[in-house]
């Protein structure tokens, strides 16, 4: 308290010249309209720039709130893309989501290895969202990978740079199938094996997901051909596909549960073991 009062009665001078400095501004301000709009003019201008400041902090706090959001949006407009249904063939429109056949969750990658020969990913997204195994996982790119476990709240994923993972895959231009494996080199390419070589093909085709998938929906982008050679002992074309994603930068993601694969698996199940008994 003693130091206060010192400095008070030290700088007395000093402060009462600020005052009454103050003082005049404020009279001078008030009696004369030009000062006046000139002291409002700068006061806004203060304000305005100290308020933009304040929005443009807001804004960058706010942006993963509004990537979850987008996130969320992109997730509801893959599931219709999924589920478009040809309406001039239909006699009938379908209701929006009647009898869809794809659902789409919306997840964020927590965890991304991709420099071993088996890799996996984790999602922040479990059973409680209806996470289940064998669950399809892309990206706005292109195809990631496949659910392999879940818990509660997080999920692991296959992810294409995984050496014992197939998944079935055809060239865009001709439909000629064949299965997507890794030969556990490059993260930014896969191969392409056991394509027929009665394929039309050439450098820079897109290759996507085939419909032969339990899995995946049809065409679904995985990369483009970057190579073609020939497997001398199966005589058929192994493609290298530049991917389309980057598999080492991943954020959000969209997992597709396909509502029909099971009656789909029971079905080919009954035909091929009604097939072994004749």
């Amino acid at each position: 308290m003693q130091q206060i009062i010192y400095f008070l009665i030290k700088n007395s001078y000093r402060l009462l010249f600020l005052l009454l400095l103050g003082i005049s501004l404020m009279l001078t301000i008030q009696s004369h309209s030009y000062h006046r709009s000139q002291y409002i003019h700068s006061a806004n201008a203060v304000s305005g720039y100290t308020y933009g400041q304040i929005n443009s902090v807001k804004e960058y706090f706010g942006l993963r709130a509004k990537n979850e959001e987008l996130a969320k949006e992109n997730a509801r407009l893959k599931e219709l893309l999924f589920n478009k249904k040809d309406t001039i063939l239909e006699g009938n429109a379908t209701p929006p989501g009647f009898l869809s056949d794809f659902k789409v969750i919306q997840a964020k990658v927590i965890k991304n290895s991709y420099s071993k020969q088996e890799n996996y990913l984790t999602l922040d997204r479990g059973n409680l969202k209806g996470i289940k195994g064998d669950m399809g996982v892309i990206s706005d790119r292109g195809v990631i990978g496949i659910i392999d476990k879940t818990t509660k709240h997080f999920a692991t994923v296959i992810s294409i740079l995984h050496t014992n993972n197939p998944m079935n895959g055809k060239i865009k231009n001709s439909n000629h199938f064949g299965s997507l494996t890794w030969d556990g080199k490059s993260t930014g390419y896969v191969q392409l094996i056991d394509v027929p070589k009665l394929a039309t093909l050439k450098k820079g085709d897109t290759i996507v997901t085939g419909g032969q998938s339990f899995i995946f929906p049809e065409n679904i982008p995985v990369g483009k051909i970057d190579k073609i050679f020939i497997d001398k002992s199966t005589n058929k074309f192994v493609i290298n596909v530049r991917l389309f994603n980057d598999m080492t930068n991943l954020g959000y993601v969209y997992i597709i549960e396909n509502k029909k694969k099971r009656e789909k698996e029971i079905l080919e199940a009954a035909t091929e073991k009604d097939a072994d008994k004749r």
